[in-house]
């Protein structure tokens, strides 16, 4: 009896142990649900608030990173999203640096450093951007080798770049024909079968 009873405390203490996790788990995650139905609305900037407050939890407390960590790689990659839909490309590029590897920060700086390009008013100054575009790329597929969006849009930046980058022997004629911005040299690609992949994921 003794030992019955014993194991009756244990289950007992053990489920209430799990119930105090669920119920830690729900308030800490509270700032996710609550950015989550913002995203469910079309509030995408009223998700950005609920989306930091959850980030900064996460990078005060850095052991939760790693037993929350789909959660905390869910948080950074809807707030880089978020902020490349709000056309942020700054934001996009800062927060990048230090988000978790499951998040895509590669994927979404190359995102954000193209459109930075596309604002340039010189070609040197667009070749700048992309090629730094397909360098975020390129690490992309490194982390992600299948990775059908990076993938295309690593080979679309770099043919833009090499469209970009003057030759030698034809310098005049290609300042002379070449398309006058960025967009311009997108058209051609839009055009294509994979249009709805170039629009969603880099134009």
């Amino acid at each position: 009896m003794p030992r019955f009873a014993s194991l009756v405390t244990v289950l007992a203490l053990l489920a209430c142990a799990a119930g105090a996790a669920l119920v830690a788990y729900g308030r800490w995650t509270r700032p996710i649900a609550a950015a989550g139905a913002a995203l469910e609305a079309g509030d995408v900037q009223g998700a950005l608030t609920p989306y930091a407050e959850s980030a900064r939890r996460f990078r005060a407390l850095p052991l939760s990173q790693r037993l929350l960590d789909r959660d905390f790689s869910l948080v950074a990659h809807n707030q880089l999203a978020a902020l490349y839909e709000l056309r942020r490309w700054d934001d996009v590029i800062e927060r990048a640096v230090d988000a978790p590897p499951a998040s895509g920060p590669h994927f979404w700086a190359g995102c954000a450093l193209f459109r930075k390009g596309a604002e340039q008013k010189t070609r040197e100054a667009q070749l700048e951007w992309v090629t730094r575009a397909q360098d975020e790329f390129k690490l992309a597929l490194v982390a992600a080798p299948n990775d059908w969006d990076a993938k295309y849009n690593f080979e679309l930046t770099s043919r833009l770049a090499a469209a970009l980058r003057p030759s030698a022997d034809t310098k005049g004629t290609q300042q002379k024909n070449a398309p006058s911005t960025l967009i311009q040299l997108l058209r051609p690609e839009l055009q294509q079968q994979h249009q709805e992949r170039a629009v969603k994921k880099v134009g």
